[in-house]
């Protein structure tokens, strides 16, 4: 089995209803890392059979180059749910990367989908575990048993945050979301994307924020999305195109940060060479680096390197 990779960009991931022809085509045209083609809540009851056609079709016949593929199916407590799968993993499954499951519980849930999934892949002549899955914690239940969620299958790509369904269930007094609810002084939403981040990294999965959905309000995206990003959540959820280039930018590492880690990276591995000596810690600067300094480094170059960015500087071995 070839190795797939679980940790694909995605500082954008953008919702695009099921049902809505004209969306699923300008969708492909977007800078949007990750587009998620929506069978659940974007999709009125009368009309889910029929987008769950028109998704293969747009799957099997757009171009979705360089874009990460997912289909958002609705979640067990309906009896849509095993019907989309197979629908569109049958119909699709080539041209699909993950199945998005809304409103996860507990890790038997997820475990169930990937039961049925592996068993089209068997079906239909598939290899076998390549299609990933993203689990959406969107209530009070999902959040406690975080952990487990995060631990229930080998094809798990990432927590994704729903805020909408999760500030409903838990009461909190606001109706924007994604804004803090008044009369709280600190950030209401703080211990839950820690909560998801820790479970997350845990597992070497990603973590993504939900949407914002005031989408004619750039500033307030931006500052929600940068909360997210400085705790150092992957991507953000996007509803509008306007959005899209906001996320890119914010969980993209700055050019001058991108460049240092890379210095970082070479200088620690001149270092520890034959070359540099076997030395376990060396200066770069005024800075002194060590293995601590490279696992960091790692990090902001890795999404550095996953949304296409270009060092501009050089790492110079420094003289004797």
């Amino acid at each position: 089995m070839t190795p797939v990779n679980r940790l694909r960009p995605r500082r954008s991931c953008l919702a695009v209803p099921g049902s809505n022809p004209r969306f699923l085509e300008k969708a492909q045209g977007l800078p949007a890392d990750q587009v998620f083609l929506d069978l659940e809540d974007a999709c009125a009851p009368l009309v889910k059979e029929k987008a769950r056609h028109m998704i293969v079709e747009a799957l099997n016949e757009g171009d979705w180059s360089g874009k990460t593929r997912v289909v958002r199916v609705n979640d067990w407590t309906t009896h849509w749910t095993y019907r989309d799968v197979i629908t569109v993993v049958e119909g699709a499954g080539p041209n699909l990367d993950c199945v998005m499951l809304p409103k996860v519980q507990d890790a038997e849930q997820v475990a169930a989908l990937d039961l049925l999934l592996t068993q089209i892949e068997k079906t239909m002549g598939f290899e076998v575990g390549r299609i990933g899955i993203e689990a959406q914690i969107e209530n009070a239940r999902g959040l406690v048993n975080v952990d487990a969620i995060a631990a229930s299958s080998p094809r798990l790509e990432t927590i994704v945050f729903g805020p909408a369904d999760f500030m409903a269930s838990i009461n909190m007094r606001t109706l924007v979301v994604g804004e803090q609810p008044a009369g709280y002084g600190a950030d209401a939403y703080h211990y839950i994307l820690m909560r998801i981040l820790m479970a997350a990294r845990a597992h070497d999965l990603q973590a993504i924020d939900g949407p914002y959905l005031q989408v004619r309000n750039p500033d307030g995206f931006r500052e929600v999305a940068g909360r997210a990003a400085a705790l150092g959540f992957d991507g953000k959820w996007v509803l509008h195109p306007d959005q899209v280039g906001i996320a890119n930018e914010l969980f993209s590492p700055t050019q001058e940060d991108y460049d240092h880690a890379e210095l970082i990276l070479d200088a620690y591995e001149y270092c520890t060479s034959e070359a540099g000596g076997f030395k376990g810690s060396a200066m770069l600067g005024d800075e002194m680096i060590d293995e601590a300094s490279r696992k960091m480094a790692l990090v902001i170059a890795g999404k550095g390197r996953a949304a296409g960015m270009t060092r501009t500087s050089k790492f110079e071995i420094p003289e004797a």
